[in-house]
């Protein structure tokens, strides 16, 4: 099967999962908390099947295996994650102050992501390269859904000074993975004042003429 290109794994994640199958989001959420208490790896099928109280059949009859399961899973975190951003700058008149917001947030909720913190502590081999060498998908969907922010607000943007739109996007995103890896940095950015300021005027100068 053919992985999905960025604006269908975007559609997927804002679309959430369907809340009419009970049995699936309790298995989610049964699998979520396996994740959580013994990470990935040791994580299995018959486990989350245990914890969700269905038969192992059942679970099957929804998830095509493990790794369907971890995708489902992270598919749902990334669509809580999207809504709360879509929250949270929604009311927002410029692109510029979206942008900022959305890094301050994404970067906040990064850091303290229960499930992102379980598996930087735990499973950080097999993490790393979704975020890393193996995440151009993920630095697309983002920069995606950024640069579609920006557009719900002014229509089509223009390319300024010669950095696009989808330019500037991707540039916060990967800044705000890098920052997520690597925390210790000469830039303050302890608190979500300090990652403002640096988002302000470090990034939002890069659109502006």
């Amino acid at each position: 099967m053919a992985a999905p290109d960025a604006s269908a794994l975007l559609d997927l994640v804002m679309a959430g999962q369907s809340a009419t199958d009970t049995v699936a989001e309790t298995i989610l959420d049964a699998a979520l908390d396996e994740f959580l208490a013994y990470g990935l790896r040791r994580t299995n099928v018959d486990a989350v099947a245990k914890r969700a109280g269905v038969s192992r059949a059942t679970l099957y009859r929804r998830f095509d295996g493990k790794d369907a399961l971890v995708q489902a899973v992270l598919v749902r975190e990334c669509h809580r994650f999207f809504t709360s951003i879509v929250a949270a700058i929604g009311h927002l008149p410029t692109m510029e102050e979206r942008l900022v917001e959305g890094f301050v947030i994404g970067v906040r909720h990064a850091r303290t992501h229960p499930l992102m913190n379980r598996l930087m502590a735990s499973d950080s081999e097999a993490l790393l390269p979704y975020l890393t060498v193996n995440g151009a998908l993920v630095v697309a969907v983002a920069r995606d859904f950024l640069v579609q922010q920006g557009e719900s607000v002014d229509g089509p943007l223009p390319s300024i000074a010669g950095r696009t739109p989808a330019g500037v996007a991707e540039l916060f995103v990967r800044l705000a993975i890098s920052f997520t890896l690597t925390p210790h940095s000469a830039i303050p950015l302890d608190t979500d004042t300090a990652v403002r300021a640096f988002a302000r005027n470090y990034l939002a100068p890069l659109m502006r003429p």
